[in-house]
């Protein structure tokens, strides 16, 4: 089942461009799916109480889903260079379209992981099943003895009911399990048809052509890859000039010594370029060329946002 479910979700990697996201993506519904399975089998345990089982049933389905959000969220990127956008400049030089797809590209990667674990809770069915037992209409079962109630509805999830009931808690779980996986895969054809309206939607907008886009992406990578590797070593070598400074000699290693003795480093960047380097990016033109980052626009001395007939703002986010 866990596999059917995954290959269903393959779909959401539609979101994304790049294949590094795409992978990360389905790493993160592979482990729901895991983490859900241990759930399931380890933590949760039905009640079997009147009212108490309408509440575990919705905070075991909804709890984690709203803290695997929350998760996404804060590891989204975006998120973050949204934050630094807003302190540093205002979303005032952000139109609808641009604040639309952010909030879209923001929402859409978060809502992987809770979208996994709510289809494979309702697949599943038992936070369903406990959820909702003690709302079946005795009416609707045949013969049902009158003496019982809502009560030892409640109680149909556990093994502990009278054995002339266990006809009757067959059929209200089997009911109330279609009716879960019903809402499961109903779920997963609306998740679906939105993907792929996004995805044409944004292939229309777009101001790119196939292949232009692709080489963006392919920049994103390099330049982020790139980035980080340098500014690793750069950090290493200025530490090391601190800590020789202050001692009078640094004790490195072999490896170490070669990064020293090969880029020396006089200084740092000032706050100013961290700043301009810091942000949300829209995809901007400058005199017909293509600007691919914030770095790029930097490295080229480019100032403001052009809204004159020598540039031009695309409303197309880097995700």
């Amino acid at each position: 089942m866990a596999a059917l479910i995954t290959e269903n979700f393959r779909f959401l990697s539609l979101f994304f461009k790049s294949k590094d996201v795409m992978i990360f993506n389905g790493l993160v519904a592979l482990g729901t799916v895991g983490s859900q399975e241990l759930f399931s089998v380890v933590a949760f345990h039905c009640p079997c109480s009147p009212a108490r089982n309408y509440i575990y049933g919705l905070a075991a389905i909804g709890v984690p889903a709203l803290a695997l959000f929350l998760i996404g969220v804060i590891w989204n990127n975006h998120t973050w260079n949204l934050v630094a956008e807003c302190h540093k400049r205002g979303a005032k030089n952000f139109s609808a379209a641009a604040t639309f797809l952010l909030f879209g590209s923001i929402i859409g990667r978060a809502a992987v992981a809770p979208v996994t674990w709510s289809v494979i809770s309702l697949l599943r069915g038992e936070a369903y099943v406990c959820a909702l037992s003690e709302f079946v209409d005795p009416a609707s079962l045949d013969k049902f003895p009158a003496s019982y109630g809502p009560e030892t509805l409640a109680r149909f999830p556990c093994k502990d009911i009278p054995g002339n009931l266990t006809s009757f808690k067959e059929e209200v779980i089997r009911r109330l399990r279609y009716e879960s996986q019903l809402f499961g895969w109903l779920l997963i054809g609306v998740i679906a048809v939105l993907v792929f309206l996004t995805k044409c939607l944004k292939h229309c907008c777009s101001p790119l052509s196939y292949r232009q886009e692709g080489y963006w992406s392919q920049y994103r990578s390099s330049e982020a890859k790139l980035f980080e590797r340098t500014a690793e070593v750069h950090s290493k070598i200025l530490a090391a000039n601190n800590v020789k400074q202050f001692f009078g000699f640094v004790a490195l290693n072999k490896e170490e010594k070669e990064l020293v003795q090969e880029f020396p480093v006089e200084g740092v960047q000032p706050s100013p370029q961290w700043n301009a380097i810091t942000g949300v990016y829209i995809y901007r033109e400058n005199k017909g060329f293509p600007l691919y980052s914030r770095l790029h626009k930097w490295a080229k001395g480019v100032e403001g946002n052009w809204s004159g007939p020598d540039g031009q703002e695309m409303v197309f986010l880097a995700t």
